[in-house]
């Protein structure tokens, strides 16, 4: 194709290869409005004439495979069990509670638990489950699946934590009372985290330390995710060999990537779902983590910026290798990280109004 484009260039006048690019233009929009009303003609099209969605197919597959191998407790992280034991956690919070729930997967969900007790599943995650189940089987009602479930559940050690959680260290993890106070942080405070907060591009000549970048993700993974299943890591690379490397797989960066301290690659993984229609989650939860992670960044003094990473086979493919990703991994971001250049400046970069950004809508009494 591309030397078919060429020697076009070389025969024909410029008015001609515009008036062909405008006929192009014209097939390529009578198509589009053909494939946006036809789904027999949208499945041909990207079967036979477009592999666009071939690498997401292979992740979402691979991810499905991954997630049925991961019941077994051999990660750190068991995706199944996060999402059955916050699946437990919202029906023991339920107004009323009901004295039967759960019934369809709670033996699954003890299975798993004993396969994580055993294996490499990390501590403070086998203890919330261990304590969600636990309040479970003492408030639940009888029934041929709980109790089955139970007597399988009483039989098991109880695990020993080796942390304690953040937000209550000297109590289970299970569901506690919503804040009632004032939060420590006023919406002036935040107004001004908000707006001080930029994408900033020119750093100084000096690492950030990793404690600082740290506490950034611990803050990070205190974002909302979907079932609590958080399907996602923060790669993390800051001496300046890695650095190089890694700055050179994003576009949009030319010409300043060259003083990047620190990038950052958020990774979501597939693995998190059993389920096609979960797909796009790992990009939702993963962003949602990302700007707390550059919140939590700021308040330390540290500037950032958020990279976009599209969908291009060729970048995919020089990731993938050299970041060692595995079939169900995608990348969501990059953001590189470092303290902002004093001299260095920022985009005013208008944002939205509020007149713009919001709508109040209202869909009448039956919803019509």
């Amino acid at each position: 194709m591309e030397k078919l484009k060429v020697a076009l260039k070389k025969v024909l006048r410029p008015e001609s290869i515009q008036s062909l690019k405008q006929y192009q233009g014209k097939l390529s929009l009578a198509w589009l409005r053909a494939l946006s009303r036809s789904a027999i003609l949208r499945r041909f099209h990207y079967a036979f004439f477009s592999d666009a969605f071939d690498r997401e197919a292979r992740a979402v597959v691979g991810g499905h495979l991954r997630h049925e191998e991961n019941q077994s407790g051999t990660e750190s992280v068991n995706y199944f069990l996060r999402r059955a034991i916050h699946r437990i956690e919202k029906g023991l919070i339920m107004q009323p509670r009901r004295d039967v729930f759960a019934v369809d997967y709670i033996m699954q969900t003890v299975d798993s638990y004993r396969d994580s007790l055993a294996g490499t599943v990390d501590r403070d995650e086998v203890s919330w489950a261990h304590d969600v189940l636990k309040s479970y089987f003492e408030t639940a009602g009888n029934h041929p699946n709980i109790d089955a479930a139970r007597a399988v559940f009483r039989e098991l050690p109880s695990p020993y934590s080796c942390a304690s959680s953040l937000r209550h260290p000297d109590s289970e993890r299970v569901p506690f009372a919503a804040y009632m106070q004032a939060p420590p942080v006023d919406f002036q405070s935040f107004t001004e985290l908000c707006m001080r907060r930029r994408s900033v591009r020119w750093y100084q000549d000096r690492p950030v330390p990793r404690d600082i970048i740290d506490n950034a993700v611990a803050m990070a993974v205190q974002s909302p995710s979907a079932c609590n299943r958080q399907p996602y890591k923060f790669m993390i690379f800051d001496d300046p060999g890695s650095v190089a490397q890694v700055s050179e797989l994003p576009m949009g960066v030319a010409g300043f990537s060259h003083n990047f301290p620190a990038m950052v690659a958020v990774v979501g993984r597939l693995r998190a779902y059993p389920h096609v229609r979960d797909r796009h989650v790992i990009y939702i939860d993963g962003a949602l983590a990302a700007m707390s992670f550059m919140f939590a960044l700021e308040t330390q003094g540290v500037a950032s910026c958020s990279i976009n990473w599209p969908d291009i086979p060729e970048r995919e493919d020089a990731a993938t290798r050299l970041l060692n990703l595995e079939p169900d991994e995608r990348i969501v971001m990059f953001i590189s990280v470092g303290y902002a250049a004093e001299e260095g400046l920022v985009p005013y970069s208008q944002k939205l109004s509020l007149d713009e950004a919001r709508v109040y809508s209202s869909l009448g009494a039956h919803g019509e």
